[in-house]
């Protein structure tokens, strides 16, 4: 397989979990928060908002980057 391609597949992957892992603890944050101050809306405020949106611009970013970095240092 082509360097620059299994380097962005890798950088999906990575991508993918990173967002998903994250976006699960800043939800749970956000429940235990709720849960403290007696809500029953689990409700996101605006640094997770902006946490969470400058995540997906890394995310999207990443596998260009590996494939890039997977390209030059492949054989």
């Amino acid at each position: 397989m082509n360097d620059a391609i299994m380097g962005g597949l890798i950088g999906v992957g990575v991508s993918v979990f990173l967002l998903a892992f994250d976006y699960m603890m800043i939800r749970k944050g956000a429940a235990e928060r709720a849960q403290r101050n007696h809500q029953k809306v689990v409700t996101l405020d605006a640094t997770e908002k902006k946490r969470i949106g400058a995540l997906v611009r890394f995310c999207v970013i990443l596998p260009v980057v590996l494939a890039g970095a997977f390209w030059l240092i492949g054989d």
